[in-house]
């Protein structure tokens, strides 16, 4: 295979994988992982290898059928985003002490900014937490080597190893020569051992002895390991500032250092931070009068270095506590820092100077919206109509913009809107108030982690209405099959597990499916399943709003297309655009009234039922 491509990083990390003879890859979607497990995919056809892959339903079990893969002696992986690795956690704990027999690695992709997450948080933290070796890679190309050094690693020290690049690692380009991929990986072979694969507390305690050794080593080796770990001290020689960095910052620092010509500045590069190269970070303290430390999202380098009087950083206040560390931003903490050792400082950063040109435009700034046509909204229109003073719990996905139609109050984490809504119940129930409550959550999320939730509510009687809002995909993260379709990740064709049976199963009786563009439909389903929750012997009720999305369905999402225009019958009362709120609807300012946008107007034809004036008809297409 003697060709070269250019991938996207987290194309270049699949193609790492499978070079270092990977047998099993496994991942729950989330931004911004979601094209790695695909990517694995299109090599494994193109290249007629035997791996196998699987969207996993949620991050816990794809690790734990990717650690079950690497005790029989596999190569495996896992990937997810960094608040994927929480819901994995217990995992990641307990195979940190019993270890692994092939190599198993974590892929936990971080997200500064953040771009489309709850969090910042820093899995280099997580590993830290969970004792298990880091990897974070500054480019593609990079995240490539790492993803075979991390299963190599995990191999010889028979270790979970995480790689954690970070978004910008994840969506960059970068053209990548190809290795030849040779399978050859051993045939699965289990060999019992209680005291390790089934520890009790007792030998739990000589699993952690035997970790705390295996760390001790692999700090070691990251010493000798100078694609990871290095710094370009001058023998001998004192500096009055030096830069440590790890991750996107340090291709960031080094490209600004070199631009600039600054070899006055020695730059350490932290690309293993945990375990802690301790002599090479000891050898950089001992060069430098003050060491700026650079990196996102936290302060575990900052903080592992230990010398706080020489050490500047976000503890010091140089670096900003949150936020992703772009070129300009970090162009400005060095900046500061030469100034306040009087030392000479960069050019202007001319980045910058556009930047701050761009925002004197005043350019309208636009909400993440629903598509047009999509069935959430015409969901969420009929939700909030049918009872406006219910308290209104939702979850993580595409209908989490529910919450410019006024039908979300609450978005914890994936799962949350049963639980809170469960949660609400019972805090209300307590004072005797009868307070409506309407959970929306999607049919992905669903079966990642609403049936814990759901049978927990049934099992304590809460009462509330669950809307689990079905389009036929996991839309958000890249349109992934859901268990409903039973379409596996390489496209084969596995069992269909029915939405309805699952929710059955959790022990609700009250299940009605309705397609939410007949908004009335869905009113007058609400209406039923509130009494229904009022009712001595009732309970929850579950409506499943079921509508193909329309981006991944554009045929069968709108079947009959439905033309419609703005008569002068229009008021003006913005209730279209306030409480239906489609991207195609907007204020003409010409006509002093709504308009249609054509050129994103899908024509679904559910805004004729949403206007109280009839201003909105059809017309002849």
């Amino acid at each position: 295979m003697n060709r070269e491509e250019i991938l996207l990083g987290n194309g270049a990390i699949a193609l790492g994988l499978l070079e270092a003879g990977c047998q099993v890859v496994t991942s729950y979607p989330g931004t911004p992982s979601s094209e790695i497990l695909p990517e694995v995919i299109r090599l494994v056809k193109s290249e007629g290898l035997h791996t196998y892959v699987e969207w996993s339903t949620n991050e816990k079990v794809a690790l734990d059928n990717a650690f079950a893969a690497s005790i029989t002696g596999k190569r495996a992986a896992c990937c997810m985003k960094q608040v994927g690795l929480n819901v994995a956690a217990d995992t990641l704990m307990s195979a940190a002490y019993q270890g692994t027999v092939g190599g198993l690695v974590i892929i936990s992709c971080d997200d500064p900014g953040p771009h489309s997450s709850q969090t910042e948080q820093d899995t280099r933290f997580m590993a830290r937490l969970a004792k298990v070796p880091v990897l974070d890679p500054s480019t593609p190309q990079e995240a490539r080597e790492m993803a075979g050094l991390a299963l190599a690693l995990s191999e010889e020290f028979r270790i979970p190893v995480i790689l954690r690049p970070a978004i910008r690692v994840c969506h960059a380009r970068q053209n990548i020569a190809f290795n030849p991929i040779e399978e050859n990986g051993p045939k699965a072979s289990f060999e019992k051992d209680p005291q390790r694969w089934a520890a009790t507390p007792k030998f739990r305690l000589t699993l952690h002895g035997e970790l705390n050794k295996k760390l001790e080593k692999i700090g070691k080796r990251f010493e000798e390991l100078p694609q990871v770990n290095f710094h370009n001290l001058e023998e001998g020689k004192s500096y009055p500032l030096g830069i440590a960095a790890g991750g996107v910052p340090f291709a960031v620092v080094r490209d600004i250092l070199m631009e600039e010509k600054r070899d006055d500045i020695p730059l350490l590069k932290l690309g293993a931070p945990y375990p802690f190269p301790r002599s090479l970070a000891d050898e950089f303290l001992k060069a430098c009068d003050r060491i700026l430390v650079i990196e996102e999202t936290d302060t575990l380098i900052e903080y592992l270095f230990g010398e706080r009087k020489k050490v500047l950083g976000r503890l010091s206040g140089h670096v900003p506590a949150e936020g992703e560390l772009v070129p300009q931003v970090i162009h400005g903490i060095i900046n500061r820092v030469l100034m306040e050792l009087t030392l000479p400082p960069l050019p202007e950063d001319e980045d910058g100077e556009a930047l701050a040109l761009v925002q004197q435009l005043e350019l309208p700034v636009r909400r993440p919206t629903l598509c047009p046509g999509c069935g959430h909204r015409a969901a969420f229109f009929a939700i909030r109509k049918a009872q406006p003073k219910a308290i209104f719990t939702s979850d993580i996905g595409c209908y989490t913009l529910g919450l410019n139609l006024g039908a979300v109050d609450t978005c914890l984490d994936m799962g949350g809107a049963i639980t809170m809504a469960s949660g609400f119940y019972h805090s209300f129930s307590q004072d005797d108030i009868d307070q409506p409550i309407v959970a929306t959550i999607g049919d992905s999320t669903f079966f990642h982690s609403g049936t814990a939730g759901l049978i927990n509510a049934v099992y304590n009687d809460a009462r509330f209405i669950l809307v689990i809002l079905d389009n036929l995909t996991t839309a958000m993260t890249g349109m992934q099959p859901t268990p409903a379709l039973g379409t596996r990740a390489d496209g084969s064709q596995g069992k269909a597990v029915s939405l309805e049976r699952a929710v059955a199963g959790c022990g609700v009786d009250f299940i009605e499916v309705v397609d939410p563009y007949g908004t009335k439909d869905m009113s007058d389903t609400l209406k039923r399943a509130f009494e229904y929750v009022k009712e001595p012997q009732g309970g929850i009720a579950c409506i499943i709003a079921r509508h193909p999305c329309i981006i991944a369905y554009r045929e069968e999402a709108i079947p009959e297309k439905k033309k419609v225009a703005i008569t002068d019958d229009c008021t003006d009362c913005n209730f279209c655009l306030d409480r239906f709120e489609c991207p195609a609807l907007y204020h003409d300012e010409e006509l002093e009234r709504t308009n249609i946008n054509r050129q994103i107007c899908s024509d679904c034809g559910v805004c004729l039922q949403v206007c109280p004036k009839g201003a909105i008809v059809e017309v002849e297409a």
